[in-house]
């Protein structure tokens, strides 16, 4: 699944081309993937024009001029890709070997946005994500904007508010515990990983155990690599391609994710994967002890 680098380079570039595109027709071949009845669609999206594009946690909202807005989550295998009329470059150019090399639509596209200028394509092999047009207003008050934990990069959350979040599950492993959306927004696998390894925290080690000191330096790492990943594009992970179908380069400046048996850049002893919390993780042996 996308984790926020990914999605906030997407809001990123879509935030530069939609805001001002009018949607003129809407399409969909998949109804879980476009839950919305026609009637809403006539209403409040065809003939609407975009006002801006922002996200929370892996969430994207396109706020219409309508006082509604689309819903985008796009779950393991989304994609959201910009195409302006006349363009036929192939998204995923540059990795010859991927799947993701083709025109659109493809038979991948669940959804297809026809701007007055432009083409937006909703692309998900797998189903499970989706497109919910909603009154602006409501949006807060959905369940799962409700419960998600704070931004990690926002300006006012500070390493205090960080580690009163951690506290919360102190009887937690670390990387149980940055995976908890609740807890903090955003944040999967593969940060979680590169952020205890710049900690020198063993992803199991329980939060009770790690002092402050080393949760301060947590939250500096987090924010390092998080930004990091945003200024390379993402991490080209399987599904995921940006807003324009491009490729993001993060994964060729990870420090353990996905490394294993390689040295460790900080120690040069063999990176290692296990199992912690239910996910594959990487760690240095020496540098993050139990």
């Amino acid at each position: 699944m996308p984790e926020l680098p990914e999605v906030e380079t997407v809001r990123i570039g879509l935030n530069e081309l939609l805001p001002g595109h009018k949607v003129v027709f809407a399409a969909s071949d998949w109804a879980k993937s476009f839950p919305n009845s026609q009637a809403d669609v006539n209403a409040f999206l065809i003939g609407s024009k975009v006002v801006r594009v922002r996200r929370r946690a892996k969430v994207l909202i396109i706020d219409l001029d309508t006082n509604y807005s689309l819903i985008v989550h796009l779950k393991m295998t989304g994609q959201l890709v910009y195409r302006a009329l006349g363009n036929r470059i192939r998204f995923g150019a540059g990795h010859p070997n991927s799947s993701l090399i083709g025109q659109l639509p493809d038979k991948s596209t669940r959804v297809t946005l026809e701007l007055d200028k432009a083409h937006l394509f909703f692309n998900d092999q797998r189903k499970f994500g989706w497109m919910k047009l909603l009154p602006t207003v409501e949006i807060e008050q959905l369940d799962f904007f409700k419960k998600v934990g704070p931004e990690p990069l926002e300006k006012d959350f500070t390493s205090t508010k960080f580690i009163q979040c951690l506290r919360k599950r102190n009887n937690s492993g670390a990387k149980a515990v940055l995976l908890d959306q609740t807890i903090v927004a955003g944040v999967g696998n593969i940060y979680a990983d590169e952020s205890l390894w710049g900690a020198g925290i063993h992803p199991a080690k329980l939060v009770r155990e790690i002092n402050d000191r080393q949760l301060r330096t947590l939250f500096s790492e987090l924010q390092f690599v998080l930004k990091l990943a945003i200024d390379k594009g993402g991490s080209t992970d399987k599904n995921y391609v940006n807003a324009e179908g491009k490729l993001g380069s993060y994964l060729n400046f990870a420090r353990v994710f996905r490394r294993e048996e390689l040295d460790c850049p900080r120690c040069s002893s063999a990176i290692q994967k296990l199992k912690v919390a239910g996910r594959g993780t990487h760690i240095c042996p020496a540098c993050q002890k139990l």
